[in-house]
């Protein structure tokens, strides 16, 4: 008798596990491609605020326009801008593959850019 429970259970169990949609992409998440855009922009405005910082330039004031146009640029909001490094954050090696391809695309701008002062 108490095998028929236990075995009714795993059936349960079983059928509730198959049903449950998995990997289920919010309709809010952007692509990896378009977060691999969005965060290339991101460390470029967050290297000029930097770099304003270090000069002693005010960079409160700019900061806020450079995202609005970051974010107006790209058709999201700050709101939706911040759901998607929250998911990506959950999703650990998605994220990671997204800041190497972001960084790859950073040095590969700073070659060319010295390859052209160079010429």
């Amino acid at each position: 008798m108490k095998w028929k429970a236990i075995i009714g259970m795993i059936a349960v169990l079983s059928v509730l596990s198959c049903n449950r949609q998995k990997n289920v992409t919010p309709d809010y998440v952007l692509s990896e491609s378009q977060m691999i855009d969005i965060m290339t922009d991101v460390q470029i405005i967050e290297a000029d605020i930097n770099n304003r910082r270090t000069k002693g330039l005010g960079t409160d004031s700019i900061s806020i326009i450079f995202y609005d146009q970051l974010f107006e640029h790209y058709g999201i909001t700050d709101s939706i801008f911040d759901l998607n490094l929250k998911y990506y954050t959950y999703n650990p090696t998605v994220l990671e593959n997204i800041m190497d391809s972001v960084t790859n695309r950073l040095l590969k701008a700073q070659m060319e850019s010295r390859k052209d002062d160079s010429q």
